[in-house]
């Protein structure tokens, strides 16, 4: 294909505008406009989202509904629909060496004069039932002139990129073939020649027209791989330089803990474990440095940071300094401000909380109290970064869960003093080569021993078919004393998604599942007193059964409660499930975080020991048993569930197949009447936790997040398993899995 030719404006290279592009226009380069593309330059480095592997050929006479194929052949016939017919496809009649087969395509006006009988076409599509014939419904064709000819929409490595309304695929795809061809080239090598030999690194134009059009799948590795290299290496090198600034910086070099940091920790009814007393080292020492402190400390939900943080903030204070702790939310910021007054005021430090609940006389005067240095310890949210937040003396910035904010609002309350030390909290689990990579200006703490008596919160995730044993297993769990979450991703029914949501889903709990217990609805949207007054009475007991939003992802401390349970688990994102998590299990009980989704994914690839779901059966196969055919199908699940009890994970594999092979053998044996009247064996009569949950998410296999989440934490929840019938209740009792279908062709509905 030739290159790019420009009309209108003389070519200015790289930085020519792309509504002088040939075929782009000011109409369309409006839409290249909204995914950020002005110029060549940004398109040549705006990548594909992912390819498409189109290469492998199905012949036309093996084509099967519902299969996904690229197909190549000869146009051997055409028929058009009937004049004033325009929803109805065309249809191409195609030759290729297995015989004769049909394609339709949508858009007859301009097909009927691009195609002609004897052209060769490259088709990929979606294999369907049209006029009791099964053809081929083309998503995208490429016409193939000569042997020489590189096909972009069919027939290769086909690049997918991310699109906007009125901006087809095709049409994208054709103009960045169009610029690569034309304007790679032109892209300035960035990298020493040296270090690309070194890295065995090819160069930046042929990566760029490698990424966007690869011949093969190892040479699109090899240009992402060049690719990745300079975006970390650029990443670095600006890291590096943020950090010598910093370094530079004259600091406040904090004296030595004194008389109130002994007093907290003589006060305090536990010891620090040694993951806290390394930690707590490393923040004094850096205190103690003439430079600015920039420190990430990291630990699990519960792991003990805030003790550390009420340490270094002590420390700032004995030096004649002010400290600021930032929460991202007015509940994480009253539970912090109630911690730090614990830890703090017996000590004669003052800690006062600075929101956006605060209105008229009493802002005021909290605000000229910390102007005025008469405050040591300052608790707020985002309202701390406000121009009318005025310190005397910031020594210290303290920002828990640093990943609510972003960098400006850090920078913005940093500004309120002269370099103070900043100490950023995280219960995020980040990898440390991760965390080294994307915060390289901060050192890295991290508490990795969790405090004495903290037992792992077992989790587990399940469809709604288990909804009833579920209730059961949490009204056991009220009876006993304990308190349960449940949280909903939206706080009202929405037309657009169909989930459900924590009002109505508070409601029908209280009238239909727990009539007789007490049910709260905790939301965003409530008022700062409405959400304060429902958490008082969740943490005094009134309320068994708190319904709520994430906004308890953070902040919340009920050492009484020990379920929750998440409801559409698949709208949540790591992070936000293990926070989730961590509002459990604080307690000396046994903690369970249940994951509930709909049944219409699976967790495939599950890890050894793992509960699994088996594939429903393809809607054209599946047929409702009546009669007898109905009572057997009934019994034999029942006698199905049979518990495993203590066997090892790896025997139960084993033992599969020999069971499926005696029972095989039994029915052949027994007559059909006492098959299906035969009484099924009391398997979990005497079972303490009879959920039967089952790893499963309405995910595409492990490709989300979630997925991969889920899956590893069943996999740990059972490592920390010690009790020998501990792990019964998350068995997946086995069911029949339905026979693939039949080779060659494709199993019809019976009627």
């Amino acid at each position: 294909m030739a290159p790019v030719r420009q009309t209108g404006a003389p070519p200015t290279g790289l930085a020519t505008p792309l509504q002088y592009v040939k075929g782009v226009g000011p109409q369309r380069a409006t839409l290249l406009g909204k995914k950020g593309l002005a110029t060549i330059e940004d398109a040549l480095f705006f990548l594909p989202i992912r390819h498409e592997d189109r290469t492998r050929l199905t012949p036309l006479r093996a084509i099967q509904v519902g299969q996904v194929v690229t197909c190549s052949g000869t146009i051997a016939g055409i028929s058009p629909p009937p004049p004033g017919r325009s929803r109805v496809p065309l249809v191409l009649l195609l030759r290729d060496a297995s015989g004769y087969g049909t394609a339709t395509l949508f858009g007859r006006g301009w097909l009927m004069r691009v195609l002609q009988r004897g052209q060769r076409l490259v088709l990929h599509g979606k294999g369907a039932r049209f006029k009791d014939k099964i053809t081929l419904q083309v998503q995208d064709w490429e016409l193939v002139e000569s042997d020489d000819d590189e096909p972009i929409h069919a027939g290769a490595l086909v690049p997918i990129y991310s699109t906007t309304e009125g901006l087809p695929q095709r049409t994208l795809r054709s103009l960045m073939w169009r610029l690569v061809e034309g304007f790679a080239g032109d892209v300035a090598e960035t990298l020493p020649e040296a270090l690309r030999r070194r890295r065995n690194l090819g160069p930046l134009p042929e990566a760029l027209a490698a990424v966007h059009f690869p011949q093969s799948e190892a040479q699109l590795r090899a240009a992402h791989r060049r690719l990745a290299f300079e975006d970390f290496l650029l990443l670095q090198l600006g890291l590096a330089i943020l950090r010598a600034r910093t370094t530079r910086a004259r600091g406040i070099a904090m004296s030595p803990p004194g008389a109130l940091v002994a007093r907290l920790r003589q006060a305090l009814a536990w010891q620090l474990t040694g993951a806290q007393e390394r930690v707590w080292e490393e923040i004094r020492r850096d205190m103690a440095a003439p430079y600015p402190m920039h420190r990430l400390l990291q630990g699990d939900v519960g792991s003990g940071k805030t003790i550390v943080a009420g340490l270094a903030v002590l420390t700032a204070i004995e030096a004649g300094y002010q400290a600021a702790v930032m929460a991202p939310t007015e509940i994480l910021a009253e539970q912090h401000m109630m911690t730090f007054s614990r830890l703090l005021e017996p000590l004669g430090v003052p800690v006062t909380l600075l929101t956006s609940a605060l209105k008229g006389r009493e802002r005021t005067a909290r605000r000229a109290a910390v102007a005025a240095g008469e405050i040591g310890c300052v608790v707020g949210t985002h309202a701390l970064v406000q121009e009318a937040v005025e310190f005397r003396r910031l020594g210290l910035v303290v920002v828990d869960e640093q990943h609510r904010f972003g960098v400006a609002q850090r920078a913005r309350l940093k500004a309120k003093g002269e370099h103070p030390d900043v100490l950023v909290m995280t219960a995020t689990p980040i990898p440390r080569t991760l965390a080294l990579t994307l915060y390289g200006d901060l050192d890295v703490s991290v508490i990795d021993e969790l405090p004495p008596g903290r037992k792992p919160v077992r989790t587990e995730a399940r469809t709604d078919s288990r909804r009833p044993q579920i209730y059961a297993f949490l009204r056991g769990e009220v009876a006993a004393g304990r308190q349960i979450y449940v949280v909903y991703p939206l706080i009202e029914e929405s037309e657009a998604i169909d989930l459900k949501a924590a009002t109505d889903m508070a409601r029908q709990l209280q009238r239909e599942v727990f009539p007789d217990l007490v049910v709260g609805l905790l939301h965003g949207r409530l008022s700062f007193d409405a959400k304060d007054e429902i958490m008082q009475r969740f943490k005094a007991g009134e309320i068994h059964v708190l319904v709520s939003t994430t906004v308890i992802e953070v902040g919340i401390d009920v050492p009484n409660a020990s379920v929750m349970l998440i409801e559409h688990a698949e709208r949540f994102g790591l992070s936000q499930l293990h926070q989730l998590r961590g509002r459990v299990g604080r307690g000396p009980w046994k903690s369970y975080c249940i994951l509930l989704t709909r049944p219409r994914g699976v967790l495939r690839h599950a890890p050894v020991g793992t509960a699994r779901v088996p594939r429903r059966r393809p809607a054209a196969r599946r047929r409702a048993p009546r009669g007898r055919a109905a009572r057997r199908t009934v019994d034999h699940r029942r006698r199905s569930r049979a518990p495993r009890g203590r066997a090892p994970r790896a025997a139960v594999r084993f033992a599969r197949p020999l069971a499926r092979q005696a029972r095989a053998r039994q029915r052949r044996m027994t007559p059909p009447r006492a098959r299906w009247r035969r009484p099924a064996p009391q398997g979990l009569a005497g079972s303490p936790l009879p959920l039967v949950l089952a790893a499963s998410l309405p995910l595409c296999g492990c490709r989300s997040e979630a997925a991969h989440y889920v899956r590893d934490l069943t996999r740990w929840s059972r490592v920390g398993a010690t009790a020998p019938g501990e792990g019964k209740w998350l068995t997946r009792h086995p069911r029949r899995t339905p026979p693939p279908p039949r080779a060659g062709g494709v199993a019809r509905s019976r009627r």
